[in-house]
């Protein structure tokens, strides 16, 4: 038996704020950046983006479409074996990041 449990929010249908998180919610956003205390949060600094690794369970969404691809290449990406698409997505997703990285 799962111990899990599951709770689904209907983000278009959300209940109703009670008075209090309106108070709070009205006074949070009064408040200056300079009184937030930040001393619990380390500052983010070269060294750990250096570090950052990307989240293992991350899992974008997948959109089906259709591509044009010069048949030698098609050719030669099914010649390795099963998981020819998956191996589109890694080259195409590996060139994007390469680029994200020369932008900045």
């Amino acid at each position: 038996m799962s111990k899990t449990a599951r709770y689904e929010v209907d983000l278009n249908n959300l209940p109703p704020l009670t008075n209090e998180q309106k108070a709070e919610l009205k006074a949070l956003s009064e408040m200056p950046d300079s009184e937030v205390d930040y001393s619990d949060i380390p500052p983010l600094d070269e060294v750990f983006w250096k570090n950052a690794v990307l989240n293992t369970f991350y899992k974008p969404t997948k959109t089906s479409t259709t591509v044009r691809v010069d048949s030698d290449v098609l050719a030669w990406l099914k010649s390795q074996g099963k998981g020819y698409q998956t191996r589109i997505n890694a080259i195409l997703r590996e060139a994007m990041i390469r680029s994200l990285h020369h932008k900045t």
